[in-house]
């Protein structure tokens, strides 16, 4: 008697077996038993064609069939299903036949059980690497709404901002005139509370300002004016307008003559004044009174250097390409300062956002390196700005990116 009839011959009892054996892994009881009928049909066909192939489309049916919990889960379900049944086979065999006969079967059954369970981790790898890509495609969908539906709000909030804000700076310089003529007591009284109103108004229109920028960013709507201009005379006009943050918390600026900082460049003055506004604002903010910002740079080919040092808290490498994401703000926020100059004060986050949307538009590149973020040993950051040496305005408006000055440049080396 070969294989084949053995397996005939103890049919009905590895089915009632193998239904109680896995009904607690598969689907209910008879929709398993409809299932094992047409495995257990096509295992014989396979050892009476001594063809394991026969194998393949009921494994084929059983993986990709699987949920999209049991696929996002470690264990290879339908392996250990193969596993259950080859124990079962074997131990039904052991009731119906001889030592001789069971060891004749399972040297046989090896051959179409091996051939299975490579088959099966074969196609569950492909299950579950279309699965995962599936996942991550959603995932990436799903992210790109919401960073949709982030650059609308961003859009909204700062058009509708704006128009009570212009309300409010209005009403508060026609108070400001109307108190010029007012009591002289009543006027010392109120003027307290009309600096405050400017001085709110004023950090409400600089957020509302950064809230339009990186909308303009956002769509790729960000135009530059290119012009003459000199490095060294934006950080000279950068210095004179931080020194009264620098005498207050008693932070030394010392702006470094660099080779290319009194070089004519093209580029967009504001814009790039807002850049180094924002990375030695951010030196203020982040350097403990009594430390000491400096900036220096160096030329290379084709481009300009520019690095902002500080002996600041240092950033944490984990975070250090976080703080160039929008609102890409350390720590808990709660336990921050409010104000733009006070060491470890609170904002919105959309700074280092703007001035590495503004570098990148210039065709050049902005990153951070630092130790570490330590508040006792205050390891530091150098900012790094790498921005192209423009003889003359480009014709693409500024688009042209640092790696296809790169390509030029190794292409002009060849």
């Amino acid at each position: 008697m070969n294989v084949a009839e053995m397996l005939a011959g103890m049919r009905d009892d590895w089915l009632e077996a193998a239904s109680e054996g896995l009904s607690q892994t598969v689907a209910t009881r008879e929709e398993l038993k409809l299932q094992l009928e047409r495995f257990f049909e096509l295992l014989q066909q396979a050892t009476a064609s001594r063809d394991p192939v026969w194998m393949d489309s009921v494994v084929y049916l059983w993986v990709w069939s699987q949920t999209s919990t049991e696929l996002d889960s470690e264990q290879t379900l339908v392996v250990g299903i193969l596993q259950r049944l080859l124990g079962i086979t074997l131990r039904i065999a052991t009731e119906h036949f001889s030592t001789r006969e069971v060891l004749r079967i399972a040297e046989e059954l090896l051959y179409y059980w091996t051939h299975m369970l490579e088959y099966a981790t074969e196609q569950e790898i492909r299950a579950r690497l279309d699965h995962t890509t599936a996942e991550l495609e959603r995932a990436q969908r799903e992210l790109e709404r919401l960073d949709k539906s982030k650059s609308d709000f961003i859009s909204v909030a700062a058009h509708e901002l704006k128009t009570p804000l212009t309300l409010i700076e209005g009403y508060a310089a026609m108070l400001r005139e109307t108190l010029a003529s007012a009591n002289e007591t009543v006027a010392l009284q109120v003027q307290p509370f009309l600096g405050g109103i400017f001085r709110g108004s004023e950090r409400i229109r600089e957020i509302v300002d950064d809230l339009v920028d990186v909308s303009l960013l956002d769509n790729d709507m960000l135009k530059l004016s290119f012009q003459p201009l000199w490095l060294g005379q934006i950080f000279r006009s950068l210095a004179d307008e931080l020194a009264p943050v620098l005498e207050k918390r008693h932070l030394t600026l010392k702006i470094r003559r660099f080779p290319g900082s009194d070089r004519v460049i093209f580029g967009d003055v504001e814009r790039l004044q807002q850049v180094f506004r924002n990375l030695l604002s951010n030196a203020v903010k982040y350097t403990p009174d009594g430390g000491k910002i400096a900036v220096d740079g160096r030329l290379l080919e084709g481009f300009v250097e520019v690095m902002v040092m500080d002996t600041g808290i240092g950033i944490d490498p984990a975070d250090q390409r976080i703080i160039f994401d929008k609102f890409g703000r350390l720590g808990n926020p709660l336990t921050h300062s409010s104000g733009k100059t006070r060491f470890k004060g609170g904002g919105p986050g959309l700074g280092l956002a703007i001035a590495k949307g503004i570098v990148e538009a210039h065709g050049g590149s902005i990153w951070v390196e630092s130790p570490g973020y330590d508040e006792e040993k205050c390891p530091g950051s150098t900012f790094h700005v790498l921005l192209p040496l423009r003889e003359a305005p480009p014709e693409d408006g500024g688009k042209e990116s640092i790696f296809a000055k790169l390509a030029a440049y190794i292409k002009k080396g060849e």
